[in-house]
């Protein structure tokens, strides 16, 4: 397996974003693309990390991401708005979302944001996060390319489509929610790729259908579910492609060019959706914050086969405090375009 190069935080937040500024984006598209990368590698979702970062300086170069963008944000009622994001970072373009969808639901309760003419917005948990840092329950999705397949399907159909949900814990670490409705996120797969390890069973399969257990052969994933269940995920991907493109006013994931290839001149209009909820507008604040902290202590506290039970986001506040310790681990190629090796 290839070593992982382990750096400070503070060092790699500012490599990664000079990088994104000698690339061509503008400082508050560089601010929010390096702050939602370091946010998935300082948690341990490596996939969607920092690794990025010469992936979005090439479509910067490339012209596919305007690292210049005007977004305008059109209210179409006091609870519904619709984002252009001009084909800028789809970082940008979510943290500006949730700002929106956040304050109108500290006002009215809940809000939601449609954003379209977008690009790849790294790890969806960043803005979830975001949401529930303002006191917001926050739902966040996206589209992505097709790489997943149908459940009995044989050829891609669906992105890996995630999706994030922040829940606010007044005085304590959120629950918080980062997933793929594929088996693992394709950038998973490129990252085991890098790292030479081996893939689980049931993940990903080559172009004809049959799983494989070897990355570098690796072209299709499997939905989440797996060959017996996978029209659970399947079906949620659908969910979110449908939310994220056809009522967002985006491409839908069949129809989207590929995220990865040669082209890199092309706009890909992804979309994104997001929701944000006031706790406090439904069952009031006190009752909100007692139960909460309730049912999460108490669901800590549930008998457990081996070891002890977590809530979504304890494994990755653990892996934060580790990694605040002992540094951040970047793999060699993106340590190299770093200058970090």
């Amino acid at each position: 397996m290839a070593e992982v190069v382990l750096t400070p935080a503070d060092v790699l937040e500012q490599r990664v974003h000079a990088a994104l500024l000698d690339a061509g984006a503008d400082a508050p598209s560089a601010d929010a693309a390096t702050r939602a990368m370091m946010h998935a590698s300082r948690l341990g979702v490596d996939s969607h990390g920092v690794r990025l970062t010469p992936h979005y300086a090439r479509v910067l170069r490339g012209g596919r991401v305007n690292g210049r963008p005007d977004m305008t944000v059109r209210e179409t009622s006091p609870v519904s708005f619709a984002l252009d994001a001009d084909n800028g970072l789809g970082h940008l373009a979510a943290y500006k979302a949730v700002d929106v969808a956040t304050d109108a639901a500290c006002r009215m309760g809940i809000a939601a944001v449609g954003v379209h003419r977008s690009s790849h917005f790294g790890p969806a948990g960043a803005y979830a996060m975001a949401g529930q840092e303002k006191g917001c329950i926050t739902i966040c999705v996206a589209n992505s390319d097709s790489i997943v397949a149908l459940f009995n399907g044989a050829e891609r159909f669906h992105g890996t489509n995630p999706l994030a949900i922040g829940i606010p814990v007044p005085g304590e670490k959120p629950w918080l929610l980062d997933m793929a409705t594929s088996s693992v996120p394709m950038n998973r797969v490129l990252l085991y790729r890098v790292l030479g390890i081996q893939l689980p069973e049931g993940v990903a399969a080559d172009l004809s259908g049959t799983p494989t257990l070897h990355a570098p052969e690796a072209e299709m994933l499997m939905p989440l579910g797996g060959a017996d269940f996978g029209f659970k995920g399947a079906a949620l991907a659908g969910f979110i492609a449908i939310m994220s493109s056809v009522v967002s006013g985006a491409v839908a994931d069949p129809f989207l060019p590929e995220m990865a290839g040669d082209e890199v001149s092309t706009p890909r209009n992804i979309g994104h959706f997001l929701i944000a909820i006031h706790p406090s507008f439904f069952g009031g604040a006190a009752s909100y914050e007692a139960s909460i902290k309730a049912y999460l202590a108490a669901l800590r506290g549930a008998r457990a086969r081996d070891g002890g039970v977590m809530a979504p986001g304890d494994r990755e506040w653990l892996v934060e405090i580790e990694r605040a310790r002992d540094g951040i681990p970047v793999d060699p190629e993106t340590a190299a375009f770093l200058g970090l090796a």
